[in-house]
């Protein structure tokens, strides 16, 4: 289930608010406010993206944005559970009988593993089906995480663009007073468009999806891991035990606590 991810907006929002703050303590906003220069930085930087990816990268920009809107979180602590109750499942009726659960998983990578170990595949073959889909996933990631860190490099470029043409404008036109204010607004704000735009939300939504990516992976290596524990006919503690290694140490005495609450809930 994904959710709206507060910080990436609001620290997007934070960062506006106090540069804008910042303005409004020492000048009217208006001063900041240039349509040649930020025509320049979208307009150039926007050209310049479309020369350096495919009109197919480029079309998926939204949709990667909205990745780094929307937080999808990789319960690990629930994984664990479900493949224990899986395991145990299979020790008493055999793995074909899994084939009932499968609807359930919402997950098409972990549905598809399962049918797999119900369909005796051999281990080598999950694996390495199940890795070669978990590194084309990382590559698509890093495509959009590129296309994000490129837009972010080539901003602040345009800017300093910018800051060149207004010079040669306001040099132009030293002659006309009423040319040089304009000159210099170019000049000047073109290079905090640039700087600004990259810093406060390109490079920073790139990191956020590489975060994102790494966190994905790894939920999912932990999947190909419980699959192939319980093909094996692994016990379902070892399997739960198996899964909370790829918990944090807080996460972990989480789960742990949940699970001895459960287990004096049963005794009860």
């Amino acid at each position: 289930m994904k959710k709206l991810d507060i910080l990436t907006i609001g620290g997007v929002t934070l960062g506006l608010a106090l540069v804008l703050w910042g303005i409004l303590m020492g000048s009217p906003i208006g001063a900041f406010i240039n349509y040649p220069g930020m025509l320049i930085v979208l307009g150039g930087s926007t050209g310049a993206l479309l020369v350096s990816f495919p009109m197919e990268q480029i079309k998926q920009v939204t949709r990667v944005t909205m990745q780094a809107l929307f937080e999808q979180k990789q319960d690990v602590g629930a994984l664990a559970e479900l493949f224990a109750g899986l395991a145990q499942r299979a020790r008493r009726e055999g793995l074909l009988a899994l084939e009932d659960d499968l609807d359930e998983l919402e997950d098409p990578f972990m549905r598809n593993g399962l049918q797999m170990v119900i369909d005796g595949f051999e281990p080598e073959s999950i694996r390495d089906i199940m890795e070669t889909d978990l590194r084309n996933l990382g590559m698509r990631h890093m495509m959009g995480q590129n296309v994000f860190r490129t837009w972010g490099s080539i901003a602040p470029a345009f800017g300093m663009i910018g800051t060149l043409i207004g010079l040669v404008q306001m040099l132009t036109a030293l002659d006309d007073p009423d040319m040089i204010g304009p000159g210099m607004a170019v000049a000047l704000l073109t290079t905090f468009y640039g700087v600004l735009l990259a810093n406060l939300v390109l490079i920073p939504i790139a990191g956020k999806l590489a975060t994102r990516s790494e966190a994905e992976i790894s939920y999912r290596e932990a999947i190909v891991e419980s699959l192939l524990a319980l093909q094996a006919g692994v016990n379902p503690r070892i399997v739960q035990e198996k899964l909370k290694a790829y918990l944090a140490p807080q996460e972990r005495q989480d789960v742990e606590g949940k699970g001895t609450a459960g287990s004096r809930a049963e005794e009860l």
